[in-house]
């Protein structure tokens, strides 16, 4: 970096103040490795041009010390910043228009819950990763990252997928990007590059969640896949330009794909697979995990069926894209041959849910499907929204026909409707 300090180029604001803003993200998404709690925490405390700027003196706690020291000389956000326009690469906070905040609402959640832990002592990192959300995002492609999380689907599976398990993936894929599903997953060899090219067969978007820096495909075999996606979609990854995809980076990746998905299916999957760890992180961010099953001879469908037979909070059987709408929350709710279609009745389901402001959206999205009853106290939970957000968001649904109250709280609206005009 530059003896100017983190400062330069870049949007997330106007004038000289945006531009410090950009650089200094750019510095500390390439000081650390992804998810470091202790340097999540520092920058929500200080913001991003102070944070940076500590970080660069060296004038931090000692636990931004340890998982800065070794790049914070060295990290120079300028060239980064020029390598991603060279590659249509561009950068977004949360500061930007850009940013999924609905997405990551639940994110948000389990990272403040997870500062109070470290806050009381609890420092152990957990094995697959900490689950709070990422301090930039390093984005290509003409789709907008905002809207991700409102119908999106996480499909996942094992790299090395059986030909029952990519025509699952692509079929189903397929099925959801027709129904406007964003389809989600890490652009890997087998089930991902199943389910995006499936999206992508339907004309659909779908988002790529890359391990490392997006100039650099990962499989190079994938490179194509990466162009095609761009053009859809959108790829997104924590990781700089440049930076290569190494073990513990796919882990901290798969939180993304489960947070940008409205819900995770595991499609094919070995008793010790990957797409699991997936599977976990969307279980604790509170969204539905879904699981194929396969064959019982077959050793590739055998963390499916782990899933699946777990005694506590097991995955969804399905076998169609009918039955993973279902389980989408407000995905099933926007179709067009919804409720409400006769003249002078209720608006239609898509109509009520396009009038309903990001909060409300997200207290939707947090319904279960199946018609399962919640509490205000478990909603807030699912959807990530303080309770007092989800008391004042709740007549507003239920004056729109989207929920209906019940003995237990309340539950999504029609779910006793077929679901024929969907399959």
């Amino acid at each position: 970096m530059n003896s100017r300090g983190p400062a330069g180029h870049g949007g997330g604001g106007t004038g000289s103040a945006g531009e410090e803003h950009q650089l200094a993200a750019a510095y500390l998404s390439r000081v650390a490795e992804p998810a470091s709690v202790p340097l999540w925490m520092f920058v929500q405390h200080c913001g991003y041009p102070a944070a940076a700027a500590a970080v660069r003196a060296g004038e931090v706690p000692a636990e931004v010390a340890s998982c800065t020291e070794a790049r914070r000389a060295t990290a120079d956000p300028e060239a980064d910043l020029a390598a991603a326009e060279r590659n249509g690469i561009r950068l977004v906070t949360p500061a930007d228009a850009n940013w999924p905040h609905f997405a990551f609402a639940a994110l948000q959640a389990t990272g403040q819950r997870r500062v109070a832990q470290w806050q009381a002592g609890v420092r152990v990192r957990p094995q697959r990763g900490e689950l709070i959300p990422p301090l930039a995002l390093w984005v290509r492609g003409s789709a907008s990252l905002a809207t991700v999380g409102l119908r999106s689907v996480a499909v996942v599976g094992s790299r090395a997928a059986t030909a029952y398990g990519e025509h699952i993936a692509s079929e189903f894929s397929y099925g959801l990007a027709q129904r406007d599903v964003v389809v989600v997953s890490g652009g890997a060899y087998g089930i991902d590059a199943a389910a995006h090219r499936g999206a992508l067969a339907a004309g659909g978007s779908s988002v790529l969640v890359s391990a490392g820096g997006l100039d650099r495909p990962y499989p190079s075999g994938h490179r194509h896949l990466y162009d095609r996606t761009a053009e859809q979609g959108v790829l997104v990854s924590e990781r700089p330009p440049g930076s290569a995809p190494h073990r513990q980076r796919f882990l901290s990746r798969n939180r993304l794909i489960a947070a940008l998905g409205t819900a995770t299916l595991v499609v094919e999957a070995a008793h010790r697979s990957g797409a699991l760890n997936s599977a976990g992180y969307a279980r604790d961010l509170g969204r539905p995990v879904l699981a194929v099953p396969g064959p019982v001879t077959s050793a590739m469908s055998s963390g499916c069926h782990r899933l699946i037979q777990r005694e506590e909070d097991p995955a969804r059987l399905v076998t169609s894209v009918a039955e993973v709408l279902s389980y989408c929350g407000s995905a099933e709710l926007v179709d067009d041959g919804a409720a409400g279609a006769t003249a002078g009745g209720p608006p239609s389901s898509r109509r009520a849910y396009d009038s309903l402001d990001l909060v409300a959206r997200s207290v939707l999205d947090g319904f279960p499907g199946r018609g399962r009853s919640v509490t205000e106290a478990e909603l807030s939970r699912l959807s990530g929204q303080p309770i007092g957000q989800v008391i004042a968001a709740l007549p507003v649904l239920q004056g729109a026909g989207l929920i209906t109250a019940a003995r237990e709280g309340y539950r999504l609206a029609g779910n006793e409707r077929s679901t024929a005009s969907i399959t």
